[in-house]
C-alpha cells in the first residue's frame, strides 16, 4: 500500500499526507466529513458480536476532516531541499542543466555571509560546480544570471512537491487547482503523475 491520502481541512484546504492507517483512524472516529477522488484502499476491521458481520472502510484519495479551523494557517512551507529542487525541477537555476538530487545544492542568491537569509525567495538550486564558482559573491560580481526567479509555493504546491513520485491524478487535479499563479508546475511542461496507485 503505497499510495497516501491526502487531507484537507474542513474547508477544503489542504493540510497534510496521511498514512492509510491514519486516515482509517479518521474515518473510524466520524471525523471525515467529504471526500473526493476515488476509492484507493478498502480495510477491514473486526467481527461484530451483535450483528456478526465484519467492519469495512472504503478510504479515498481525498479526504476532509471535521474540526475547528486553524486561525492562523501556515502561510509559508518549510523550506527542504528536496521541496526546493522539486521547484526548480531538478535544473540548475545558473546553467540549465538538469541534475539528480545529490548533484545539486542549495544556493544562496545573497550569500549568508553578506547577511542573506535562509528562505524560499533567497535560495535556488545549483549544482557543484556553479556554486562554487559563485561562491559568497553577488551575482553580478561573477558574471552569472539566474534564469527564473525563486518564488514561494502555496501549501497545495509543496504538497505537491514533496510527495510527486507518488501522487496520484485525482489528487494532482486537486492540488494543481490551487497552485500560485507563480508555480512552474502549471506548465504544459511540468511533471507528469499516475493516473492511479
Amino acid at each position: 500500500m503505497g499510495a497516501r491520502i491526502l487531507r484537507l481541512d474542513i474547508a477544503g484546504k489542504p493540510m497534510e499526507w496521511l498514512h492509510w492507517q491514519d486516515a482509517a483512524t479518521l474515518y473510524a472516529r466520524g471525523l471525515v466529513t467529504w471526500t473526493l477522488g476515488d476509492v484507493i484502499y478498502h480495510v477491514q476491521g473486526g467481527w461484530s458480536r451483535r450483528t456478526g458481520e465484519r467492519s469495512q472502510l472504503s478510504l479515498h484519495a481525498i479526504i476532509a476532516c471535521d474540526g475547528r479551523l486553524n486561525p492562523s494557517p501556515r502561510q509559508v512551507p518549510p523550506l527542504t531541499n528536496r521541496a526546493l529542487f522539486r521547484r526548480d525541477q531538478n535544473l540548475c537555476l545558473y546553467c540549465g542543466q538538469h541534475f539528480n538530487d545529490d548533484a545539486l545544492t542549495r544556493d544562496h542568491i545573497l550569500p549568508t555571509s553578506r547577511g542573506g537569509k535562509d528562505r524560499w525567495l533567497n535560495v535556488v538550486s545549483a549544482c557543484r560546480r556553479c556554486n562554487q564558482h559563485k561562491g559568497d559573491r553577488l551575482l553580478e560580481h561573477c558574471g552569472m544570471e539566474l534564469l527564473a526567479l525563486p518564488y514561494v509555493p502555496n501549501m497545495a504546491e509543496y504538497l505537491a512537491l514533496i510527495n510527486s513520485h507518488r501522487i496520484r491524478g485525482d489528487q494532482m487535479a486537486f492540488l494543481r487547482s490551487q497552485f500560485s499563479r507563480n508555480s512552474r508546475w502549471l506548465r504544459d511542461d511540468a511533471p507528469r503523475v499516475r493516473a492511479s496507485a
